[in-house]
């Protein structure tokens, strides 16, 4: 693998532990080390960090806060 690429690597401490995780990437930067983007894309999807994975894990979190608003004020109101 490039020197560069390792720096980079080193750099990203997720990254890097993404490849570690999943060693299939060494080989395709080995061959073609340009597909960075592609790395950091499947890191971002890996680690659920995407815009899409937020804003589930942001409705998620609004439907808990409804969910206990709605048992709260139903004990309540059986009291």
């Amino acid at each position: 693998m490039r020197t560069e690429l390792i720096e980079f690597l080193n750099s990203k401490k997720d990254l890097k532990e993404f490849v570690r995780e999943q060693p299939q990437w060494y080989r395709l930067l080995t061959r073609n080390p340009y597909d960075v983007d592609k790395l950091e894309a499947a890191a971002l999807d890996y680690y659920k960090k995407t815009i899409p994975h937020r804003v589930e894990k942001f409705s998620y979190g609004v439907q808990m806060a409804s969910m206990m608003m709605h048992m709260f004020q139903a004990m309540k109101s059986g009291s």
